[in-house]
């Protein structure tokens, strides 16, 4: 007897639906799962029969065959079990095949009959379509996010009763939240750096990606860690495309509601390419710069990172994506996030800040980690330099807070959006032109800086949109004049200082 069910498999951030199809006729007692699954998929035959006999349902010894369709599409994980289960109850005969056409079964069988969360709930109950989801009791407040109409349960029995009509669905249980929201460190905290707090607040408005070069203990990593909090909270949109890939990383923590505040990643020097760029053998999980999406990747001690490494981020900067490919898998994953770096001039952290023990040999390998085409991705660069004691200790005026800055960011980022980007470093070809015109002497100071061969044409580009994000913040309109482009090249300093072209 033929009997089908409907659930869905996660690939990267995507879920894609899947058809379960069981098969019980004569012959030798096999037990088989085709459609191409992973390990994890192929083992939910023992998972399943162990659930099945701890659940008094009865298990028949005939050749049963569970096909996943569409067969082109790999199957991973072991959210199949429970469509896989309720196939195979109705090809036996134990449940009416039309108690299952509306629904989709997404979750993995404990092999007492329990069901367990899967990660990647998100696009799971979004891949399933018109299909109202059942899943396991603890998933469904995530579940609920995306689908209101979910239903749940704690065990095999309670599905199948609930199924027939002889038990109510049973509710899922509130998820106790925080009613505070966690504190952001604030700008106030930052004493002196003037420079540095007003390149933090053009990357925040602009999205520019922001490279910070300076010795140790000069602030560089306390500014990083603050400048989340400057960025406005995400749109509705945003919220749900930044919430559906910690999904699928298993990383989405408050499963009460969606993630409102951009998030901060700060993956260590020692991380894998896998784990930086995302991806695997066969599961194709999201990376760090995935997980940064929406939000703040941070890199500490940039130096230290392997140079294939950083040369993978290149293509992610310039696109918000990473297409992620293996031999017979590939997915796309989101990778549209604000990089903020830093690192020490040279090994001893010393560099022109004080008397270098480093060689030049010592210092030209350890700044050759950092190609050209990378540093010329970073839209604003700074040096920072360790604050005057004067400023540090016994000091009492406190610095603008984050609040404040924050407000003149997002003010910023509305006409930002009216130019139909988020910020303005999306901005590209004829709509830069179109939003950011040039002056007679904004253009001849861009002309003379290219001539000597100290900018290139995508660092133009960009200067243009940090000008243009300078005037956002000041509120003034018109073509750029010479002083905000002045500005802007004075907060790009870092690429000539490590000795390449801007």
């Amino acid at each position: 007897m033929l009997a089908i069910s409907h659930s869905a498999t996660l690939m990267g951030v995507t879920g894609h639906p899947v058809r379960v199809e069981a098969h019980v006729g004569d012959g030798l007692p096999a037990f088989n799962i085709v459609g191409l699954p992973d390990a994890s998929c192929r083992e939910s035959r023992d998972r399943v029969r162990a659930a099945l006999l701890s659940s008094e349902f009865v298990v028949k010894q005939t050749k049963t065959t569970v096909n996943l369709a569409p067969t082109h599409l790999r199957k991973v994980g072991a959210g199949l079990d429970v469509a896989i289960a309720m196939a195979l109850l109705v090809a036996t005969g134990q449940l009416d095949a039309e108690l299952l056409r509306d629904h989709a079964f997404i979750g993995e069988l404990g092999l007492d009959g329990t069901l367990r969360p899967v990660v990647g709930m998100l696009p799971l109950c979004e891949a399933v379509g018109e299909l109202r989801p059942v899943v396991a009791h603890s998933s469904a407040p995530e579940a609920a996010l995306v689908r209101p109409d979910v239903r749940c349960a704690r065990t095999l029995v309670e599905l199948v009763r609930c199924l027939k009509g002889d038990d109510p669905w049973p509710d899922a249980d509130p998820v106790a939240t925080s009613a505070v929201r966690p504190e952001e460190p604030d700008l106030a905290d930052v004493q002196g750096q003037s420079v540095a707090r007003k390149a933090l607040e053009v990357a925040a408005a602009g999205g520019h990606h922001i490279l910070m070069v300076g010795p140790p203990g000069g602030g560089k990593t306390m500014l990083a860690e603050r400048l989340p909090g400057l960025l406005p909270d995400l749109s509705d949109q945003a919220a749900l495309d930044v919430s559906r890939v910690h999904s699928a990383a298993g990383a989405l923590d408050d499963a009460s509601e969606l993630l409102r505040r951009p998030p901060l990643r700060a993956p260590h020097h020692t991380a894998s390419l896998v784990a930086l760029v995302g991806g695997g053998s066969s599961l194709l999980r999201p990376g760090e710069i995935s997980l940064a999406s929406g939000g703040v990747l941070f890199l500490d001690e940039l130096g230290e990172f392997p140079a294939a490494h950083l040369d993978a981020l290149r293509q992610p900067l310039e696109s918000g994506i990473v297409r992620v490919a293996r031999a017979h898998v590939g997915a796309t994953l989101p990778a549209r996030f604000l990089l903020v770096a830093a690192t020490n001039p040279c090994p001893c952290g010393v560099g022109p800040f004080g008397p270098c023990r480093c060689s030049a040999a010592q210092v030209q390998r350890y700044q050759r980690r950092l190609s050209g085409p990378l540093l010329d991705r970073f839209d604003l660069g700074l040096w920072v330099d360790p604050p005057p004691a004067s400023q540090v200790l016994g000091s009492t005026s406190a610095g603008e807070s984050t609040a404040s800055v924050r407000a003149r960011v997002e003010r910023a980022r509305l006409r930002a959006r009216a130019r139909g980007v988020a910020a303005n470093r999306q901005l590209r070809g004829a709509a830069l032109e179109r939003c950011a015109p040039l002056g007679a002497d904004a253009l001849g100071v861009l002309r003379d800086r290219l001539s000597a061969g100290t900018l290139t044409m995508r660092g133009a580009q960009r200067v243009r949109a940090v000008a243009l994000t300078l005037m956002d913040l000041d509120g003034s309109d018109g073509p750029l004049d010479a002083e905000h482009i002045h500005v802007a090249l004075s907060l790009r300093t870092h690429s000539q200082a490590l000795g390449v072209a801007a």
